[in-house]
């Protein structure tokens, strides 16, 4: 027997994108700032004023629902960013080597 699970807090836009409401925030955000710095519930709501417990709570149910799924996700769009970087032309070693003179 399968049973649906329904999050009254969080919807999925026309991209495939789980949101908090109708709010700008998307979940996947609010799970990487749990994720990633460790913030609570309580953490989240006072760094976003405008989300509502409810709200924060629902997106972190989504969250460890989909737990697999979401943290390839965040290191995925890690790994694209990582990417974007310029990589530095010269190494650390070369950079004192030229502070010193030394050619």
């Amino acid at each position: 027997m399968s049973v649906a699970t329904i999050y009254p807090h969080v919807r999925i836009d026309d991209q495939g994108t789980a949101r908090v409401g109708r709010t700008r925030y998307k979940v996947l955000h609010l799970a990487g700032e749990h994720y990633h710095y460790g913030w609570t519930a309580e953490e989240l709501l006072r760094q976003h004023a405008d989300l509502r417990p409810e709200e924060v709570y629902a997106a972190l149910a989504f969250f460890y629902d989909h737990f697999d799924k979401m943290v390839a996700q965040m290191n995925a769009q890690e790994d694209e960013l990582a990417a974007l970087r310029p990589q530095p032309t010269l190494s650390r070693a070369e950079l004192l080597r030229r502070r010193k003179g030394v050619a």
